[in-house]
């Protein structure tokens, strides 16, 4: 005959035999668990909170407070994870170096980059080729110290069919550049394929910057069409 079990050591059995994993699988982690009472305090906030004057503590008032202060927290939380947090470089620096260069120059340096995984300088070169293509082209006038989103402002509207295109891809060129985002062959790629549906557009003509001299159209008057 077996030994009768003890009380003591029938429960010593059923802990363990419930410890085992096959009965903590429906078992709520730890974060589940936090969350079911972090709700459950906001509801019981929220029902203090629909009739402040019936609680003659002030507890009402207190979970109003409370739940506004959450709210506010909440909302700057979302901005600050939205924000591409931009360094306030990217408005001031020129996209363009003093040097003389050419867009096959930049689109050049781009391709060599982009074969040797660096990102972030090869979406630069990019843009960088967009710039100098638009000013080659005459479709923007060359000025010292034009920075990437005056870029997309002023190419915008010069061709207005890409303007959500230009500032997606100056967006993406401040997040790398500024905003400590990872470079990536993604992010290059929509880059380039922005310079080249650049290349295939036909802009609005450059307004010139003074009066036109009779007898001289407005598609040869600095020399030929602006585009």
């Amino acid at each position: 005959m077996l030994d009768p079990i003890g009380r003591d050591e029938a429960r010593d059995m059923a802990r363990r035999e419930l410890d085992k994993q096959i009965y903590q699988r429906d078992k709520p982690s730890w974060l589940e668990r936090m969350w079911d009472r972090f709700s459950e305090w906001l509801q019981n906030l929220f029902s203090h909170a629909a009739q402040p004057k019936a609680h003659g503590n002030g507890g009402g008032w207190v979970s109003i407070v409370v739940i506004v202060v959450i709210a506010l927290v909440a909302v700057a939380l979302v901005v600050w994870l939205m924000w591409d947090r931009r360094n306030p470089r990217s408005k001031k620096d020129p996209l363009l170096e003093d040097k003389p260069s050419s867009a096959l120059d930049h689109r050049d340096a781009a391709e060599r980059l982009a074969a040797e995984g660096q990102w972030a300088e090869a979406i630069r070169e990019r843009l960088r080729a967009i710039a100098r293509d638009l000013e080659e082209r005459a479709v923007l006038a060359p000025r010292p110290g034009r920075t990437a989103d005056e870029l997309a402002a002023e190419a915008g509207e010069a061709v207005p069919e890409l303007a959500d295109a230009l500032r997606a891809g100056v967006r993406i060129f401040d997040d790398v550049w500024y905003g400590d985002r990872p470079g990536t062959a993604e992010r290059y790629a929509q880059v380039k394929e922005l310079d080249e549906r650049l290349r295939a557009a036909r802009p609005k003509p450059l307004e010139p910057d003074g009066p036109t001299p009779a007898g001289v159209g407005a598609d040869d008057a600095d020399g030929g069409q602006r585009w």
